[in-house]
């Protein structure tokens, strides 16, 4: 669910760039390109996800992501009403902001990214090189 949840985002990217540029700070150049980049760093996170071998690593990747785009989050929640065709209210947007954190926990707990940090005794990495050895 969270490789089809990212790769559908990073898809409307492309399909629908519209909405996502309406809604990036005016700060920031070249809003179309950094559309497509997020995009791509969406897909290519969610496939990751698919990956057993990957998927700590597109945790991280896609946790980096999120909060890449948060500015972006906090700007349409801010400036909703200078925004033209923003169909949310104000209120919605920023009640919306948490959420981004429950995201990030969500990629946490999925992917198994803490694992990346997590000490591994002596015992545990001698029977990891035996296992890559055969």
């Amino acid at each position: 669910m969270l490789a089809a949840f990212f790769v559908g985002a990073g898809v409307l990217h492309f399909v629908k760039p519209g909405p996502y540029e309406s809604i990036m700070p005016p700060q920031l150049p070249y809003p179309r390109e950094l559309i497509y980049g997020s995009g791509v760093a969406e897909i290519l996170g969610g496939l990751g996800v698919l990956s057993s071998r990957l998927r700590p690593w597109a945790g991280l990747w896609l946790i980096g992501l999120l909060i890449a785009v948060f500015p972006a989050n906090v700007y349409h929640a801010f400036a909703a009403d200078e925004i033209p065709g923003n169909p949310a209210p104000q209120a919605a947007l920023i009640a919306r902001l948490p959420l981004q954190a429950l995201l990030i926990a969500w990629v946490w707990m999925t992917t198994g990214a803490d694992r990346l940090f997590q000490r591994r005794s002596r015992a545990r990495r001698a029977k990891d090189a035996l296992r890559r050895r055969r």
